[in-house]
Parts: structure tokens; sequence; C-alpha cells
């Protein structure tokens, strides 16, 4: 784990702090934009989620660039968008100015090409602990952001002073970036340039049913950030000053659940019965959000949503990235993402006319609908598990040989890792063993 850690720390530092940035504003910019000149409610909804737009219109933009010139350079160039964002928005003396701001702040969509750098540093069998990591630096992130974000918004001139604090953040990140960050392992691929392109990532069943997984992953969260604050405040006439006491609990089991969930689910291959459990925890928690009568049972219920959902957190993207070829990973994160940040919308959107129609119980019952078809959708995947990685030192292996297993039935994918001189050959135990393809490829 300290080799994990040492391999991965300053790039889910870099994303911590984009994610502090993100976060800190969303307690109190509803409010702040609302007495902006040329404000209206939908205006005002817009500059709270805005970003989300901008992101998921651009993360496959990003993922595919950083495949073409380079992580690090596609990282500076979101960070400096992120950045300009956010000094705009601290400008901004009308509605129209801050909507400029937040729309270029998300489009500084840099959270997946982050991932894939984490993935080129780790091995297959790491990531789920990088990933973990990752989360749970973002976890901190947001726990931090909703402490600091009330406090430092609610002083003279509050709200400006956060965008400037996240502006400073992302040059930060930047700095980080080109003084701790090392550069990814030069890798080559076997597989031909053509193949490199956005429609190639939906070719495999079980990318796809990944990419659903990050749609509905996302719609239940955004989901839950709308109910929990309504029914506390509405139904349990529970205080602002005190939802903290029903977020604390359910961060801190959520959190706690992540570790578990990424040994079962990468060490143990047991990721598809993860997920099934994960759901499972979803679907139990809205049922006690939406029909609980005691603010206990409720509170119980918010828990169980955080912990099916962090669940899920430190292996969606590792599995993203096991299915991927290694030259397609960051378009194929790219696409995860964004079905992730299409999620968000959607979700909060239909949430809000159910919940107009059929109230707080209408809400529940969809999503226990959703979380059966979501649970049978990933009952057809297959485990990650079945796909092996063998990892081969070229001193021993000719890597002049990987054209001859290249067609082989149950070859996956394959590449060299020229800085660590190895090849890494993906494979489908059930159709190939590891035996075969060391015969194949040793050296005479």
């Amino acid at each position: 784990m300290k080799d994990i850690i040492a391999k991965t720390w300053h790039l889910s530092l870099i994303i911590g702090l984009r994610f502090l940035g993100l976060f800190v504003v969303m307690s109190v910019l509803s409010a702040y934009a609302h007495d902006m000149p040329g404000a209206t409610a939908t205006l005002v909804g817009l500059a709270v989620g805005g970003y989300a737009l901008t992101q998921a219109a651009l993360q496959v933009p990003f993922g595919v660039l950083s495949d073409k010139i380079g992580r690090k350079k596609s990282i500076l160039i979101g960070l400096l968008i992120f950045a300009l964002g956010s000094l705009i928005a601290a400008m901004a003396e009308n509605i129209y100015i801050l909507l400029l701001g937040r729309f270029l702040q998300g489009a500084g969509a840099i959270g997946a090409v982050i991932i894939a750098m984490i993935s080129d540093h780790v091995k297959e069998e790491e990531r789920a602990h990088a990933m973990a990591i990752m989360g749970m630096v973002i976890a901190l992130s947001f726990t931090a952001a909703m402490v600091l974000g009330p406090i430092i918004g609610g002083m003279s001139d509050g709200v400006p002073v956060l965008f400037y604090l996240t502006a400073g953040m992302a040059l930060l990140s930047i700095v980080l970036l080109f003084t701790v960050v090392p550069e990814p392992p030069k890798i080559t691929h076997s597989f031909a340039e053509e193949e490199a392109k956005v429609k190639d990532v939906f070719k495999d069943k079980d990318l796809v049913r990944m990419y659903i997984t990050f749609l509905f992953h996302s719609s239940t969260m955004a989901v839950a950030f709308f109910l929990i604050p309504l029914v506390l405040k509405n139904s349990f006439h529970l205080p602002l000053g005190e939802f903290w006491k029903v977020y604390l609990p359910a961060v801190f089991f959520g959190i706690i659940a992540m570790g578990p969930s990424a040994v079962f689910g990468e060490k143990y291959n047991k990721g598809k019965e993860v997920f099934i459990i994960s759901i499972a925890f979803i679907a139990v928690a809205f049922i006690l959000m939406g029909f609980s009568k005691s603010l206990l049972l409720f509170g119980v219920g918010v828990v169980f949503f955080f912990i099916g959902f962090n669940m899920f957190e430190p292996l969606l993207q590792s599995f993203v990235s096991k299915f991927a070829k290694a030259h397609q990973k960051g378009a194929a994160l790219g696409v995860a993402n964004t079905f992730a940040y299409v999620g968000m919308g959607i979700g909060a959107t239909l949430a809000g006319k159910i919940f107009e129609i059929w109230s707080v119980e209408g809400v529940s019952i969809t999503i226990l609908i959703v979380s059966i078809f979501w649970a049978y959708w990933i009952y057809g995947m297959r485990n990650p598990g079945l796909r092996g990685t063998i990892y081969l030192h070229t001193d021993k292996y000719d890597k002049s040989k990987l054209d001859t297993i290249k067609t082989f039935d149950g070859i996956n994918d394959m590449y060299i890792n020229e800085t660590e001189g190895t090849m890494v050959i993906k494979y489908d135990k059930e159709i190939l063993d590891e035996d075969t393809i060391r015969g194949k490829l040793l050296k005479r």
C-alpha cells in the first residue's frame, strides 16, 4: 500500500484540490447568485449546476486529447481553464458573467485524464487501492468544503474570496504537476491506430455496462442530495446548522465501506457481487428515507446510501481501465465520466418533477424500480476477475513475438511499458492460460 500511495498521492492531491474548489462554493452559491443583477430562479439553478454541463461535454475530448498529446499537457490546459473560470466568477457583477465563469470552471474537465494517469502509474491489481486513495481524498475535500464554504461565504464579500481561493488551488495544482508528479511510463501498443477512436470504446459490452452504471450511480447521488435536505428541513424541521449531525456519520461509514469494497472487488475478484450488494444498500436507503417517520430511521437510510454509494467508488474507475485497451483508457474514462455528469443532471431534474407529483414516497419507489433494473444490468456483466494480466520482462521474453499472439482468441490487449522494460498482456482466463502465452513469447 505504501508503494501505491507513493505513486498516486500527488495526483490524488491535485484532483482533491480541484474538487475542493468546486465543492466549497456549493453551499452558499445559490443565495449569493439570487441577489445578483439579472438573476432569475432558472439562471440561479444554472449557476449552481452549469459546471456539470461543460464537464459532461468535454470529458471525452480531454480524454482523447490526453491519449494524443500526453496526460500532463492535457491536465495543464484544464487547470488553466479552471483557474480562468474561477477568476471570472470572482469578479462577476451580474448573473451572466457568473454563468460564464461557472461554465469555464467545468470546461477544465481533467478528472478522467488524472484517473487515466493514475492507471498508467500502477499495475492492474493495484488500481482499486489507488482509486480508493483518490476517493478518500475527494471525500475529505467534500467534508472540508462543507465546513469552510459557509464560514468564509458568510463573511462580507466572502463568495468572491471563495472563487479567488479556488483559482489559487488550481495554480497550486499546476506547481505540483510539474514539480512532484513523475512522467507516466512510455507505453507502446500493438493495435492499429484506427482502433483508438471514441466509437471503439463502445464495442466492449462490459465497458458499455460500466458507462450505464456510471449514469445510474451519479443519478442516485443527485436524487439523494435533492431529497435529504428537503426531508430534514420540511419533515423533521431540523435547522440547517444541524444537518451535519446526519451527514457526518454517513460520510464516516461511507469512507469505511470503501476498504472492504476494494479488497473483495479486486483481490478476491468479486467486483460484480460487490456492485449488486451496493445497489441493494442504495435501494433500502431510499425506502428508509422515503417512508421513515422518525429522524433516527431516516438517518439510518442516509448512512445506508453513503455505504452503498461509496462501495462503488474504488471499483468504478478501476474496472473501466481494466476493460479498456491501453490506448483507449483516456477516451473510455472520458466517456464514463460524461455519463456520470449527465446522470447528475438527469437525476436532479427527474427527482424534482417526481417530487412535485408523488412527493417523497414517489421518488423512493422510482429509485427502487431503477435499482432492480440496475442490478439486472450488472448481473449480465462478466466479472473483471476473469480477465488476467501478465507482466513479462523483455530481457527474458521476446517483444518481437507479440504479433504472433495478437490474433489469438482471448487476447484482449497488449502493450509494452518501455520505461520498465515489460510487456503487458491482458487475456481471458476462460479461453487462454498464462503458460501458453509465456511459452509463445519466451526467448529461445
